[in-house]
Parts: C-alpha cells; structure tokens; sequence
C-alpha cells in the first residue's frame, strides 16, 4: 500500500506533515526498529551492525578511516569497538608502522557472522516494499541531502 501523493509544503509551514526532517526522523525510527529483531538474533545493535559492514567489506581499517565511513567521532566509535572486540567479533591492533594508529580487524567470529547476517538486507528491502528503482533513487537522494546540509 502506497502513501497518497504530499501535497507541497506551503512556504514556510509549521505544520509537522510539511517537515521533510520529520518525514526521515520516522522514517529512521521505523526501519531500526524493524532492523532490532533481526539483529537480536545476531548479538549485534544497530551501530554495531554498521561497523560489521565496514568489516565485512574490508578486513583491516583504521580507527579514523572506520570514523568516517560511519561519519561517527571516535568517542562514539571507542565504545562500540570494545564492546564488540569483548564479544570476540573483532581485534584492535596497533599498527607496526605507526603505533599511534590502530587497525582493526575482523576475528574468525566475525568472520563467520557475516554468513548469518546476509539474510538481514534482503529481509530489509521487502518490509520496505519498494523497487530496486525507488530504493537506488532513495538512497542517491539521501546521499545527496546528507552532503548538502553537512558541514564539510
């Protein structure tokens, strides 16, 4: 079932259905909460997830570059990292060519969860009900939104 077509928000609309930032904040809400179960099943939160992805497309990464691919400071990412290299699902090590630098990396678990988690996308995409179209066009908007309003 489709929503009825919007019409445009009226110039400077205070009315919450006008507001595209509330459209995406439940939006947001609605689709981590459908992630929750399917996550649960692999011992993994939301952010964590998102860092099994990095991982899981490449088995070594900093700390700084893990940061900005999930656009996450490293105060919110430190915690993350112990909590999943206490579960055994990934190693931070030092780098011997820089022992400022910390990689991380992918443990044997990790390693093995991804087959597990290959289920959650596709489960994903059908409570979305979209096309491949809309969900590509979707995404190249978001990207695009994110780049337009961030500060760098």
């Amino acid at each position: 079932m489709s929503a009825p077509a919007a019409e445009p928000a009226e110039e400077g609309s205070l009315l919450l259905g006008d507001q595209l930032c509330f459209a995406l904040y439940a939006a947001s809400r609605a689709l981590t909460a459908r992630y929750r179960p399917l996550l649960d099943e692999l011992g993994l939160t939301y952010p964590q997830y998102l860092v099994m992805l990095v991982l899981w497309e490449q088995d070594s990464i900093s700390v700084r570059d893990l940061g900005q691919a999930l656009q996450l400071e490293s105060s919110t990412l430190s915690p993350l990292l112990k909590r999943l290299e206490s579960s055994g699902l990934l190693r931070r090590e030092r780098r011997p060519e820089d022992e400022r630098s910390v990689a991380i990396r992918l443990s044997d678990a990790g390693a093995r969860l991804r087959d597990r988690a290959r289920t959650v996308p596709l489960a994903i995409g059908d409570a979305m009900g979209l096309t491949p179209e809309q969900v590509t066009e979707a995404g190249r908007l978001l990207r695009l939104l994110t780049a337009n309003v961030s500060d760098s």
